[in-house]
């Protein structure tokens, strides 16, 4: 099996682990506050990696180490606060055209801060998901089936500032962790992040629920799930294909999600209309767009 292929089934895993994410955390939100999801949700990822990270340590170079950290606050830790607050505020499809920003922050930061030279051809790619993502979502707007509020604007920027740090965080593996083992990475940056996200919990009167109800109990079996596949599992899975494909296809990622909310409801009884399947082609076409090898011009000799 050739590079590509793999990158691309490792592509196809995590757009169905992230995409029934969202299922997990909306489950969740019965007997649980925001702030212990997000904590519950790293905790559990990091205390999942923690046996994993014992041996893994002494593989981080030293000079690499504050990098790896920081890995894991830009890409897991701060976002899953960001997004766990902000959900509670808008509207769940506005999250998810926000959610979708990840891809186009990932080339400004890497344009403006990492000085990347980022082709036209993989930017149209970004673009053109971009623009089917948004019509997918807008589609039951046109046709008056649903209704997107922009109120509560203080929470949509949180949404928008955890895109931005996602984009922070791939340009900071790809540019300099990429000589370190993904594996590694994830298994030592999470394991660190269960001190914060401990103390978060503490703080938050986690050990004070009533763990017999079952509503709790739930709630926190879908958290404890989603921070081993949705984070823990998944982070590793990212770096494998930061690593093997770039940063920018691995955003793409973002661009998947709708597959499988579509999939889900289609699976609950749901009609796929033909409009849905219309801007899904679209989004696949801008996903091959930004990941199809580009030609080399041909020079004399």
């Amino acid at each position: 099996m050739n590079n590509r292929s793999v990158s691309w089934i490792i592509f196809i895993i995590l757009c169905f682990i992230w995409g029934s994410s969202f299922k997990l955390m909306k489950d969740s939100t019965a007997a649980l506050t925001a702030s212990q999801i997000a904590a519950l949700r790293i905790f559990s990822a990091g205390l999942v990696f923690i046996p994993f990270a014992v041996f893994h340590f002494s593989k981080i170079p030293q000079k690499k180490l504050g990098t790896v950290i920081l890995s894991a606050v830009f890409g897991n830790l701060l976002p899953a606060f960001l997004f766990a607050a902000a959900l509670t505020k808008i509207d769940g499809s506005l999250g998810g055209i926000l959610n979708s920003l990840t891809p186009i922050c990932v080339v400004a930061v890497g344009i403006f801060f990492f000085r990347d030279r980022i082709s036209s051809q993989k930017i149209a790619g970004v673009l053109t998901g971009f623009a089917g993502l948004v019509l997918l979502t807008l589609a039951p707007v046109i046709t008056g089936e649903k209704a997107i509020s922009f109120d509560n604007f203080s929470h949509t920027l949180l949404v928008l500032l955890a895109t931005f740090l996602y984009g922070i965080n791939v340009n900071l593996v790809g540019h300099y962790l990429k000589g370190i083992n993904p594996v590694h990475v994830a298994t030592v940056s999470l394991a660190f992040m269960t001190i914060p996200a401990g103390l978060a919990l503490w703080q938050q009167g986690f050990s004070e629920l009533d763990f017999s109800g079952k509503s709790v109990q739930t709630a926190v079996i879908a958290v404890i799930l989603l921070g081993v596949a949705g984070s823990a599992v998944a982070t590793a899975l990212f770096y494998i294909l930061v690593k093997r494909s770039g940063g920018l296809f691995a955003s793409l990622v973002t661009y998947g999600i709708p597959f499988v909310a579509l999939f889900w409801g289609f699976m609950d009884g749901e009609k796929i209309t033909w409009i849905e399947i219309l801007c899904l082609g679209v989004i696949l076409l801008g996903v091959h767009l930004a990941n199809r090898p580009e030609k080399k011009e041909m020079t004399d000799n």
